[in-house]
């Protein structure tokens, strides 16, 4: 019969405590922000409000789906996953299969593999990659936000890695029945490579949902900003667009500027938040097994 230890304990119970701080963290300041975004105005400016909503009611959300710039915001956010992400995968798999045979059957595969590292560590640059933009007509498209980033090397190194710890006789066997390359891979090991895939696609989804800078910079119209770049506006703006009346002026009476930021920067954590779940049980796997060979 196994026994533990005194320090075997007292490592166990600290190494809870640390865990525990570590996720209230990370949870009490969204809880905070979700009380906000649910309590009065008075109770917010006389600092009332901690974990809890505190006179509870909806005019911060209220302004955020009547304020037609927030769901503007959004639907480009969701646009630039749903061409970005497939974007990436293709780009990703067409890159990783053949970099994951070894040197003999790809000619000068350390080239581009010293090539691939370099880019992952060294940019262009801001300047000469907006001039690089600028050139080919995507400032202020949707493409601007998603062919500059088009291809995630630490992502494509994951699958390479997971491709490399398959048995190589499953594309022997494949090709000496007469298979093809582009057979070998769509075939027989996409099936197999879907953990290291909803791995990769959860890493492009938490990317492009969160970047904000890159909007900013190639979209000179606020209206074209996506969610984040928009969020990131309306923290420095929110006091000047609540001063614009108009129809919601009875709201935004009863509305408070750190209550209607609030309201929006919660919305905009949800769709995240209902992603995970559904790939989180392939998460460890993809990564560990796509980093055991180099």
């Amino acid at each position: 019969m196994h026994v533990r230890s005194t320090s075997k304990k007292i490592f166990d119970v600290f190494n809870i405590l640390i865990f525990i701080i570590v996720c209230l963290s990370c949870i009490l300041p969204f809880v905070h922000l979700m009380a906000m975004s649910f309590s009065s105005n008075i109770a917010i400016i006389n600092r009332d409000v901690i974990f809890r909503p505190v006179g509870f009611n909806l005019n911060a959300y209220a302004f955020a789906f009547q304020n037609g710039r927030f769901m503007t915001a959004l639907f480009i956010s969701l646009r630039r996953i749903g061409l970005g992400v497939p974007i990436n995968l293709l780009l990703i798999v067409l890159t990783a299969y053949p970099l994951s045979h070894n040197s003999n059957r790809l000619f000068c595969r350390n080239v581009y593999m010293v090539f691939f590292i370099f880019t992952m560590i060294f940019s262009g640059g801001l300047i000469p990659t907006f001039i690089v933009v600028t050139r080919l007509g995507l400032l202020n498209s949707i493409w601007a936000l998603i062919l500059p980033g088009a291809l995630p090397v630490f992502s494509m190194i994951v699958v390479m890695n997971f491709i490399r710890g398959l048995p190589e006789e499953l594309q022997e066997s494949a090709m000496i029945d007469g298979a093809g390359s582009m057979t070998v891979l769509f075939r027989i090991l996409m099936p197999l490579l879907k953990p290291s895939l909803a791995t990769v696609a959860l890493f492009s989804i938490v990317a492009h949902w969160n970047s904000w800078v890159d909007g900013l910079i190639y979209m000179q119209n606020p209206m074209d900003y996506p969610l984040q770049t928009y969020l990131h506006f309306l923290l420095n703006q929110m006091d000047q667009i609540m001063q614009g009346g108009g129809a919601m002026i009875a709201i935004m009476a009863e509305l408070n500027a750190q209550s209607g930021r609030a309201a929006q920067l919660f919305l905009g954590s949800i769709p995240i938040l209902l992603v995970y779940p559904f790939l989180q049980r392939y998460f460890t796997k993809g990564l560990v097994m796509g980093s055991v060979k180099g």
